[in-house]
């Protein structure tokens, strides 16, 4: 009670100070526009005021803004390598400036996509964290997903169950599940919803994705010992927009989306706004070792060819906003909802190992969220950021066919007295069991609140506590209406996390200090029948948890030759279970591990990032990292075993996973990333990450030696690696269009789909190869792109041996409206 009065408190004090703070320092906006000597529009131009943090680019028309420049005698500087660089004095002595340059070209052509977010890409990854920054303005003219996208980056393997919409867990480097946070804005993916997440929202919604592996930075301390992904979504108010794409592949799979922000600019009104519409069949063929057909006489066809079917996805859901940007009460104030529906077919269990047919989920989400971010909040060098989301989410999911299928799609069939007949469906099972129809409705709190303050130039402290609570019941539907048989869990978490952030030698040295505790409770009850005097009653029975757990963590970034940075890290910290994980997920074949302790981790990472080295028109960007990461209690996915049968000729029928503590774990590997460039147009990227995750328990509960001891935890891609080439033509079939090629390949090594040593049970190599190329027309405005995916259409895997899709084809259609109101 004492957190949640914490949270409610600060809530209160930001509302009240939004408006009784004092007027902040008077502030500028510069606009306009840049032009060569000859009049021609010059994009992405950076313009920046000095050697402050204030700077942008010109706009593909030319347009500009500068916001909060402070008034006064300014420089503001212009640059680009294909202009001369200057210097123009400029006195701010008013609210707007409107500032038209003309600039000088060099001999040189720029590239534009090599200066979007430069700056503060580079900025966050020299900050001392383990973190890669993956813009997404290329991608989101191609009809590629976040989730693909995210795959791309070094260290970094999604685990999909299959085709588009099927369940997804993520690793970095060995981690996953709890250990591993997904925030949307700062903020748990979860909280919205399984469908509102990276399987459906586009890369046109997101200005960046943040992989962090290791310690975080405050503004996402949580209760993390692997690291988390941030998914940044566009923010920038600077101009009026509208865009939106359509486009159409393979498998009838369809995929739409829109997105526009409008800025006032006289009032600092801001409203946006973006929606998406998902549909595709995924009928995709499997072939590979874990499609088989069982005969009449119950003798298997391995490598058995068929098109999936009962596979359906189809999601729909809109996210608005309305408040106002850059005002003098607020830097960002927003009043959110989102809203998402989704229907996914589930085609089968956790493996292949036999198909589903009239099992389905239906998912709702509806949340509602309010944001406000200030610099220089009641004082100068103070900040303040609140996210606060109050989320109500139901799931229903029924299974109440008791029929056996083939992958043919059809019933299986056996031999009795002569004839062929059909199985004979089960009364009263379903596809993955006894038949049921669950309903789950939870209601979900979740409170982020962080106070920076700047001590000194160069020295920071910042507090940042963070409520979420999360009311869930469990209901099968095919049971009496009866409130007593209904299971009830709630789970409540409070982290107060505090970072002190330094710079010293002359910003050469950059360190981050953590230290955070996590207070956790959980308590469930749950209905049981028992026998009073012959007649079965309803007894409710609850079951009560509280763990208290301290962690701690440090960064470091040294600047030691110019472009040169030695990064490392240092994490000792806990990770408790999360609702999923302790209480089931019915959709995504999960059951309930409700003995699940908190995780300990004790991690390491050190690495260097070197570049970006210029010379001519070559430039090249090297990455590299270590890691140590040791495990006690580690909260993995294992697969239930309903029954394993010993030869080449059988496969482990397993339907469903659970949660499970290992007592021991230990993790080493690297990873490296190289990029090169020539003459920005030529785009190279390769990068790798090997690693082993063994189970380091020698003896077991009696006593005795382990079995397992010292071998590499299955369902782990443990060795991959991914390329990718980008090639840039210009004024190809008509005068200022803009020609890309794409190629990106991909290698997994193999590794052991579960505990059990064979052959069989082993996930193998996988080598994929994409092609793509997308042409931007004359006026900016219109992309159409094409994309073919695994074109050599190998045989490629993901969680627990599950077939993904072969060959595809897509067209996408991108269309942007600017310069409006």
């Amino acid at each position: 009670m004492k957190y949640t009065l914490l949270s409610t408190g600060l809530f209160l004090f930001v509302s009240f100070c939004t408006v009784a703070q004092p007027m902040a320092p008077k502030l500028a906006t510069i606009k306009g526009k840049v032009k060569d000597e000859k009049g021609a529009i010059v994009s992405f131009v950076t313009i920046r005021v000095g050697d402050t943090s204030i700077a942008t680019f010109s706009e593909t028309d030319g347009t500009f803004q500068l916001k909060e420049v402070p008034y006064g005698d300014q420089n503001i500087e212009i640059s680009s390598m294909e202009i001369k660089s200057e210097t123009i004095k400029l006195h701010v002595d008013r609210p707007s400036h409107e500032l038209n340059l003309v600039v000088a070209k060099t001999a040189l052509d720029l590239n534009e996509v090599q200066i979007v977010q430069k700056t503060e890409k580079k900025e966050l990854e020299t900050q001392g964290f383990a973190v890669a920054v993956i813009e997404t303005k290329e991608a989101s003219l191609r009809n590629i997903t976040t989730n693909e996208l995210l795959n791309r980056a070094v260290g970094v393997r999604v685990r999909q169950n299959g085709g588009v919409g099927s369940n997804v867990e993520y690793n970095l480097n060995g981690m996953s599940g709890s250990a591993v946070g997904m925030f949307l804005d700062g903020i748990e993916i979860s909280t919205y919803g399984s469908s509102f997440n990276l399987n459906n929202i586009p890369p046109a919604m997101i200005e960046r994705i943040e992989v962090y592996k290791g310690v975080l930075p405050a503004h996402l301390s949580g209760d993390y010992v692997g690291g988390a992904i941030n998914v940044v979504l566009k923010k920038d108010a600077s101009q009026n927009n509208v865009s939106g794409s359509v486009s159409y592949g393979s498998f009838n799979t369809f995929q739409a989306d829109v997105s526009g922000i409008y800025r006032n600019k006289k009032n600092g009104f801001t409203t946006r706004a973006a929606g998406f519409y998902t549909y595709t069949d995924n009928s995709y063929t499997t072939w590979g070792k874990f499609s088989k057909f069982v005969h009449p006489d119950r003798t298997l066809e391995r490598y058995y060819k068929a098109k999936r079917f009962n596979n359906t996805y189809k999601s729909i859901g809109g996210r608005f906003e309305v408040g106002f940007t850059n005002v003098n009460w607020a830097d960002l104030f927003f009043v959110g909802y989102n809203i998402s529906d989704t229907y996914s077919e589930i085609p089968h269990g956790t493996t292949m190992a036999r198909p589903y047919v009239g099992r389905f989920g239906e998912y709702q989400a509806h949340v509602v969220s309010l944001n406000y971010q200030k610099k220089d909040f009641l004082t100068k060098g103070l900040a303040l950021n609140v996210n606060a989301v109050r989320s109500f989410r139901s799931t229903y999911v029924q299974d109440t066919v008791g029929q056996v299928y083939n992958w043919d799609g059809n019933p299986r069939m056996l031999i009795r007295n002569g004839q062929v007949i059909p199985v004979p469906a089960i009364a009263g099972m379903g596809q993955q069991g006894e038949a049921s129809i669950v309903e789950v409705n939870r209601k979900i709190t979740n409170m982020r609140a962080n106070l920076g303050y700047t001590i000194a130039p160069g020295h920071r402290l910042s507090i940042n506590h963070k409520l979420e609570t999360t009311d869930r019941d469990d209901n099968d539907l095919l049971l009496p209406v009866n409130k007593d048989l209904v299971t009830v869990s709630k789970v409540m978490n409070n982290i107060l996390a505090a970072n002190y952030e330094s710079q010293l030698l002359n910003n050469k040295l950059k360190t981050n200090l953590l230290f955070k505790y996590t207070f956790n409770s959980t308590i469930q009850t749950r209905p049981e029948l028992i026998e009073q005097d012959g007649v079965n009653i309803v007894n409710r029975v609850q079951k009560k948890t509280v763990n208290n757990n301290k962690g701690y963590g440090a960064t470091v970034s040294y600047n030691i030759i110019p472009k040169m940075y030695l990064i490392g890290s240092f994490q000792d910290s806990y990770v408790v279970a999360t609702e999923n994980q302790l209480y089931g997920d019915p959709e995504n074949n999960i059951l309930e591990s409700p003995d699940l302790i908190p995780e300990k981790n004790v991690n390491y990472n050190i690495g260097f990032r070197y570049g970006t080295l210029q010379k001519g028109k070559h430039k090249l960007t090297l990455y590299g990292s270590l890691f140590w990461r040791n495990g006690y209690d580690k909260i993995t996915l294992q697969a239930v075993e309903d029954e394993i049968v010993q030869g080449r000729e059988s496969d482990a029928d397993i339907q469903v996973t659970k949660y499970v503590n290992l007592e021991r774990t230990q993790s080493r590997g690297f990873e490296g990333e190289l990029i090169y460039v020539y003459d920005n147009r030529l785009n190279v990227l390769f990068n790798l990450s090997k690693f082993s995750t063994l189970f380091k328990q020698q003896y077991d509960a009696n006593g005795k030696p382990h079995d397992l001891y010292d071998l590499q935890l299955p369902n782990e891609p443990f060795f991959t690696m991914n390329g990718s080439a980008q090639y840039r033509w210009k004024d190809v079939f008509q005068k200022k269009s803009i020609l890309n090629i794409y190629y990106n390949t991909g290698f997994v090594a193999p590794f052991r789909t579960v505990w059990m040593e064979s052959d069989w049970f082993t996930t193998p190599t996988q080598f994929y190869h994409d092609l793509g190329a997308s042409y931007r027309l004359p006026n900016g405005k219109m992309v159409v792109s094409v994309d073919i995916k695994n074109m050599l259409n190998a045989e490629i895997y993901d969680n627990f041996g599950v077939q993904k899709p072969g060959r595809s084809f897509s067209i996408k259609l991108n269309y942007t409206i600017s310069k409006f109101l």
